[in-house]
């Protein structure tokens, strides 16, 4: 797998380049670049890895999150550049959707199927069961109820105060997980293996490759972001459904990647810390920051959902909360997620 990969981004990348220079098919250059970015990030992801082996499964699974989101986040600001608001919205309800429902949901089935019975620490998945709560029904719902009566400017204004404070919450709670409880709540049920892995690649080479396939990541998605129009119009899609499905699915192919093979190694609490965290990075710092960004952008983009993407969110985040709280998961529980996730997309398709 990692053979094919690498021939697609060898191919990809200049494919790329050479087709945005002579103006090829809208269509097609949308598949290519969509391939080459999921390539991409698989090489982001074999080098976060590479780098969180001896970090621990907290450090490790934020490693995960932070580059797998630097890619939608990528995307988000040439988005927002082009005056798609409503793209970067929908992408965002995506990423929650896609990590909680589609990567914890194959995590859980692919590992369950290896193993009956699969334990992570259930003190994490409490203290992540608060913060998503707050973030995606709290911080999500608030200005959308408030925006009613409020005019444009003011309903702007309420966008960039939640997204100060949820920045602000989001840096404390990385400080109270990994400095200042750091180590306080570990679960006596799951038992931690000692062995020792090696990374794949050494520091050196993980930054550099890290660095260069961000940097055409960025690339690649600015010419993909050109393509959105066309491509909706040749497929019927709406705005809506390319942001909640393609866009959130390409832009999280890291983590998808990651979280499975963390599964399938049985290491869930790393698995489980990549869905997660990487939820709350999204929920949590990546939108308000796209939300602070559009402020030098014209139209500049409130924190205001759709009613369906509101609903979806909360719903898919209640769901993860019920199945997850318990500390042990199996391959029903992930089964469960990934129907929902279908039935999500089928309504966002439709809609």
């Amino acid at each position: 797998m990692n053979k094919f990969f690498a021939i697609i981004v060898f191919i990809g990348v200049p494919i790329s380049i050479i087709g945005t220079l002579m103006n090829w098919s809208s269509v097609l250059m949308f598949v290519i670049y969509c391939l080459t970015i999921v390539a991409l990030a698989s090489f982001m992801g074999r080098a976060t890895e590479s780098l969180a082996i001896v970090s621990g499964p907290r450090i490790g699974g934020l490693l995960n999150a932070t580059f797998g989101n630097a890619v939608e986040l990528i995307i988000s600001i040439f988005s927002l550049q082009a005056g798609l608001t409503g793209v970067v919205l929908a992408s965002l309800t995506g990423s929650v959707l896609g990590n909680l429902l589609l990567v914890a949901g194959m995590a859980f089935f692919v590992g369950g199927i290896k193993f009956k019975r699969q334990k992570f620490n259930v003190y994490d998945a409490r203290h992540n069961s608060g913060l998503l709560i707050f973030a995606v029904i709290v911080a999500f719902v608030i200005p959308e109820v408030f925006s009613m009566n409020l005019n444009a400017k003011e309903t702007m204004n309420l966008s960039v105060g939640i997204s100060v404070t949820l920045i602000i919450l989001y840096l404390a709670a990385l400080f109270f997980k990994l400095v200042t409880h750091r180590g306080i709540y570990q679960d006596p049920n799951v038992k931690q293996e000692e062995h020792e892995e090696e990374p794949e690649w050494k520091k050196g080479k993980a930054i550099i490759v890290l660095a260069l396939s961000t940097i055409a990541v960025a690339y690649v998605s600015e010419n993909l972001v050109h393509t959105f129009e066309d491509v909706a119009k040749s497929f019927g899609w709406s705005e809506l459904f390319i942001g909640v499905v393609i866009v959130a699915i390409v832009g999280n192919a890291a983590e998808h990647a990651s979280a499975i093979l963390m599964a399938f190694k049985n290491k869930m609490d790393v698995a489980v810390e990549i869905a997660f965290g990487s939820t709350l990075q999204i929920a949590m710092f990546v939108a308000p920051v796209l939300v602070l960004a559009s402020l030098f952008f014209h139209p500049s983009m409130p924190l205001v959902f759709t009613l369906p993407e509101l609903v979806a969110m909360a719903t898919s985040v209640l769901l993860t909360i019920v199945l997850a709280n318990d500390g042990e998961t199996n391959w029903f529980e992930g089964a469960t997620l990934l129907a929902a996730y279908v039935i999500m997309g089928i309504g966002f398709y439709l809609l």
